[in-house]
């Protein structure tokens, strides 16, 4: 089942799209009239494919069109526009876009242009299967290391590869347990298979169930057709559970009766399933604390817990930053566009220096954001901003009542936290400057002042209320 995203600031196209292309076609639709919004949601899952109007308000169809290439240069992008003109095609076209077509257009041109879409889509994928299916299985160019501790868990990954042993890989946020994940995967027996992951924290309850298992037509309001889980999507492959320790405790009976007799039964559903999978799991929780909590089960600990991989923090393997720097300096650049070879004696120190508490993700980050910054061939000190990261925290929420709110409330209080917090530290480095600080932020200035209006801003750079 494809995912398709589809964004037009006109809620009417979007229902006739949305109308068009689910008839007789079994994809996963989501419809945004917010290109920002569409945005975060295209961050945040993945896709298959992008539609969207070239015409918008916030955020232009080019501007989708380049940060979705940011983000996932593979995923094909269609265009549509009211105002086709060779220069538009030729623009959407160079910069990535995979089609475009002219409003009005006939339901046929939409279908079909989806199609070969998702059809090149598909072929990407496949060939860069074969790819990695062709490697060298003593290739861990992935995993990008000069450290003895990180040496000795690439022996162990070789070890436990061709393996069916169950794994568990531990760590903080950001040390890599899903790049541990896919080697173990690619170096398995089982690499011409799938290899599924799915984020226990993601969703809850009753969406996570039908996710892992799947369900049946009539199971439950909304459930139209029966629809494969990632058990059935992953069998004869490797299942990844990331974040384990969130999941809910009846599904973690459900999970363990699983991993003990490869038996399932999806929602809505009497008869009872077999998948043969591998099993690969992730936490950066303390288990053991957890079971003392009774919030995880000690009996599929234990099932989980055959083989334990624990990644060590990026402080702990400190000798890797100028190594982990260069790779990352190398990737963004390609992805935009810059020549940007080497990094500045003063820029390596402060990256040396810098306290990593989201460990190489957050090395990552700072990369990335450096290479966007930069203005030259070489990365200097002041383009990877550090002060401001470091200052910026100050503004951060930190009310102890957020978290005894529900989830949903606490993420919406956060989020309305996070936008002043940003936009009042943007407005501090601009001295005031709106039309800068949205130049900065890459939104339209309207937007931000629609932002400062509703979030109480004061728009001279200090805090509501100073």
């Amino acid at each position: 089942m494809s995912k398709i995203l589809i964004i037009d600031d006109e809620k009417d196209m979007l229902s006739l799209l949305k109308r068009i292309i689910s008839e007789g076609n079994d994809h996963e639709i989501t419809v945004h009239n917010d290109p920002f919004s569409a945005m975060e949601d295209f961050e945040a899952r993945p896709f298959d494919l992008v539609i969207t109007d070239l015409k918008m308000p916030k955020m232009n169809g080019i501007q989708v069109l380049e940060r979705v290439k940011a983000i996932n240069p593979d995923i094909p992008v269609v265009i549509m526009t009211a105002y086709a003109t060779i220069d538009t095609a030729v623009e959407s076209t160079r910069k990535g876009a995979f089609d475009y077509i002219s409003k009005p257009f006939r339901r046929e041109r939409i279908l079909v242009t989806m199609e070969k879409a998702l059809q090149w889509h598909t072929l990407l994928d496949e060939n860069r299967r074969l790819r990695t299916a062709m490697a060298d299985s003593e290739n861990f160019a992935d995993i990008i290391t000069d450290s003895p501790l990180m040496q000795h868990i690439i022996a162990r990954i070789r070890q436990v590869a061709p393996t069916m042993g169950t794994v568990l890989i531990t760590g903080a946020s950001g040390t890599g347990k899903e790049l541990v994940a896919k080697a173990i995967h690619r170096h398995s027996l089982r690499h011409e298979g799938k290899m599924i992951t799915l984020n226990c924290a993601a969703l809850p309850p009753e969406i996570m169930e039908s996710e892992l298992f799947g369900h049946m037509k009539g199971a439950f309001t909304g459930a139209y057709k029966d629809a494969k889980g990632v058990v059935e999507e992953a069998d004869k492959g490797t299942l990844f559970l990331d974040e384990i320790g969130e999941l809910n405790p009846r599904l973690q009976t459900r999970l363990l009766r699983l991993l003990q007799y490869g038996e399932y039964k999806p929602v809505g559903s009497v008869t009872t399933r077999t998948a043969d999978l591998r099993f690969i799991a992730a936490t950066n929780q303390d288990l053991t604390d957890a079971i003392r909590e009774r919030r995880f089960r000690e009996d599929l600990y234990y099932r989980l817990n055959v083989i334990r991989i624990d990644l060590p923090g990026l402080q702990e393997r400190s000798g890797d930053i100028p190594l982990l720097s260069y790779h990352f300096l190398a990737k963004y650049s390609r992805i935009n566009k810059k020549n940007i070879r080497e990094i500045s004696p003063e820029a390596m120190d402060a990256l040396q220096r810098h306290q990593y508490t989201g460990n190489v993700r957050e090395l990552e980050n700072i990369i990335e954001r450096g290479v966007i910054f930069c203005q030259e061939d070489r990365l200097e000190k002041q383009d990877l901003c550090l002060e401001e990261t470091v200052g910026f925290r100050e503004y951060l929420p930190h009310d102890p009542d957020l978290f005894a709110l529900p989830f949903k409330e606490a993420r919406e209080e956060m989020r309305k936290q996070f936008y002043r917090a940003y936009i009042t530290a943007l407005l501090e480095k601009s001295g005031g400057n709106v039309s800068q600080a949205a130049e900065t932020a890459g939104i339209q200035r309207q937007y931000l002042h629609r932002l400062i209006k509703d979030l109480g801003v004061d728009n001279g750079g200090n805090r509501p209320g100073q």
